[in-house]
């Protein structure tokens, strides 16, 4: 049975463990549940469709051209710097 309860991208990256949504993360350096994209044994992949769906959001918002031929890992890294260049997923 497929889990509905993954983010919208890469469910490898893991960027809202369940500790994270129920308030009891332990601070970045010592949680084991973020894993670098370069460490990732799936991030030479191609990347997901939600990983595009987000990334053509954020491209949009961002006003830049989206680019198709990312990896998994590629991607991840992209969101993260579209996410800071728009201001989603930053926490208020």
């Amino acid at each position: 049975m497929e889990n509905n309860n993954r983010q919208p991208f890469d469910n490898e990256r893991n960027h809202r463990s369940t500790a994270a949504r129920q308030g009891n993360e332990q601070p970045q350096e010592m949680s084991n549940t973020i894993k670098d994209p370069d460490e990732w044994t799936t991030g030479n992949e191609q990347m997901t469709g939600a990983q595009r769906s987000y990334l053509k959001t954020l491209s949009d918002e961002a006003g830049e051209e989206l680019n198709d031929d990312l990896s998994k890992a590629e991607a991840s890294k992209k969101i993260d710097e579209l996410q800071q260049k728009t201001g989603r997923g930053q926490s208020s």
